[in-house]
């Protein structure tokens, strides 16, 4: 018997393997609305195949219907930025990040990607690669967890982080989906796990260098929501999901210089933990969309988070605030790894304060 998902997924593909003029293609514009965690996103054709984000033109929308402008002056403009191929439509479709600027050109309120940008070419002598753990948790469309029991709990944690079996694993299909969609559209995608929670995953964006990383973290953020949405579940990236005794989600942001992966370079992480202790609470108001409120659930120094009352670093720890990995205290150089930054945080505004703090020292 066909269930209604396969019916509907078997209706599409007959329209989606249909025939067009090759020169004529579509383009997603994806963009970040004005919750500054949410993305929205439309199409427009195009009567060429674009090589580059500047070959196309700048759009706009309505912006009263996203939180980021008036209805009196609601247009909002979309400047392309980062061109993607599109793992949904194939062929040459292709899928483009965009920022917002208001009707006066100024960025929009959640463009965080303009300032970051300018950050990143200020330090782009010191090669800094950023390495982020994007943590969510599935959800049925009800807003219960995904393959939880409706009037109860599954079992304590412990036998889900990095497991197999459906009594453990719920929603691989989704991940695995969602990690071939990345590789295919050209995000930089490094791995996937299951996490400490039940039905809560990792996928990992990096190393990449500067702007990059946040680019390929918000565009590993559309096509999650989207193939998820073919499989009819939701995704959630609230730092505290399930309340409780049960772990959170987070955005940890792994850090380097060229002077930290050098020989060496156990020192220059030295330094940059010491600078960072100094701007905790700066950097933990940047550290979630909410000015740290987010964060205030989940940090509370167990279920594998730090605390947010104070700073602390630690080789192998994963309740300090600065973990140092096993192999760069063995080989003396490498790289952090800032575990304070909340699931729903946008990666514009960690790299850029982290740069800012170690490096340029603002």
């Amino acid at each position: 018997m066909v269930s209604v998902f396969e019916a509907h997924h078997g209706a599409l593909d007959r329209y989606l393997r249909l025939q067009t003029n090759s020169e004529r293609i579509q383009v997603l514009y994806v963009w970040i609305d004005g919750t500054g965690e949410n993305v929205r996103a439309k199409t427009r054709t195009l009567d060429f195949i674009p090589n580059s984000p500047s070959q196309l033109p700048i759009w706009n929308f309505d912006g009263s219907s996203t939180g980021q402008a008036e209805g009196s002056n609601s247009d909002v403009y979309l400047y392309p930025v980062t061109l993607y191929r599109d793992p949904f439509r194939l062929g040459n479709n292709k899928i483009v990040l965009c920022e917002t600027y208001k009707y006066n050109k100024l960025p929009t309120d959640t463009n965080h990607r303009h300032h970051c940008l300018k950050a990143m070419k200020k330090v782009e002598n010191f090669k800094p690669w950023f390495g982020m753990e994007q943590e969510y948790t599935l959800m049925d469309t009800d807003g219960h967890p995904y393959g939880w029991p409706k009037n109860g709990y599954p079992a304590p944690q412990g036998p889900y982080y990095c497991s197999v079996g459906a009594s453990k694993s719920h929603g691989r299909d989704i991940v695995e989906s969602h990690y071939r969609a990345c590789l295919y559209a050209g995000v930089n995608i490094s791995g996937v796990n299951a996490e400490s929670l039940p039905s809560q995953w990792e996928f990992q964006i990096g190393p990449c260098e500067g702007i990059s990383a946040g680019d390929d973290l918000w565009m590993g953020r559309y096509l999650l929501h989207r193939v998820a949405e073919d499989f009819e579940v939701a995704v959630s990236l609230d730092p505290k999901p399930v309340p409780g005794n049960w772990s959170g989600a987070g955005l940890h942001c792994n850090f380097s210089t060229k002077a930290m992966r050098a020989e060496g370079g156990f020192k220059e992480i030295e330094k940059a933990i010491e600078k960072l202790s100094l701007k905790h609470d700066l950097h933990l108001s940047l550290y979630d969309p909410n000015g740290g409120e987010d964060n205030r659930r989940r940090l509370v120094g167990r279920n594998e988070a730090p605390s947010i009352k104070g700073f602390t670093s630690g080789i192998a720890n994963r309740n300090a605030t600065i973990r140092i990995p096993r192999s760069v205290a063995d080989s003396e150089k490498g790289y952090l790894e800032d575990r304070r930054p909340s699931s729903n945080a946008d990666p514009y505004q960690v790299s850029e304060i982290l740069v800012n703090t170690v490096l340029i020292n603002e």
